[in-house]
């Protein structure tokens, strides 16, 4: 476990060149979605009490691809979710927080994790392995104090 913790804190570091880039051009990472264009891998986004929230889920094949890296072995989780949160307003990135998720598999089994922040999005891997629907219930804490909630399905075939 320690193991993978670390390679993945590791793959985050070596993308933080592109994180600079994206902060200097104000797109902060998963949740630069003010221009209509879709995020690859979005499965939800709605506005809570200002905040709009976009939420991607991937497996996690498909996201080491895309960091340009191999699928390390023992990895038991599939898929990594994130959620990046933006004033609704002004469509600043809000990168600061505490949040977390609750995933509720098809078969009732429940997973919760904080997500630690990512270089402009909050994220971690989870194991949705069973086909079926999944409630992600997930909850934050910004800066400004106040606690809301996100919850949507997502559909594994």
């Amino acid at each position: 476990m320690k193991k993978h913790v670390i390679l993945i804190a590791a793959l985050f570091a070596l993308a933080a060149p592109l994180s600079v880039f994206a902060a200097d051009h104000d797109h902060s990472g998963h949740g630069m979605n003010f221009l209509g264009n879709k995020p690859s891998g979005m499965a939800h986004q709605e506005v809570v009490d200002g905040i709009k929230t976009t939420f991607t889920v991937k497996t996690m094949k498909d996201a080491m691809k895309e960091m340009g890296m191999e699928m390390p072995a023992g990895v038991k989780e599939t898929h990594h979710i994130s959620v990046s949160f933006n004033n609704a307003k002004t469509g600043k990135a809000v990168t600061d927080g505490d949040v977390k998720i609750k995933v509720q598999g098809p078969d009732k089994a429940e997973q919760t994790k904080d997500l630690p922040a990512m270089h402009g999005h909050f994220g971690a891997d989870f194991d949705l392995a069973k086909k079926g629907k999944y409630g992600v219930m997930c909850k934050f804490k910004l800066p400004d104090g106040k606690v809301r909630s996100a919850k949507f399905w997502y559909e594994v075939k």
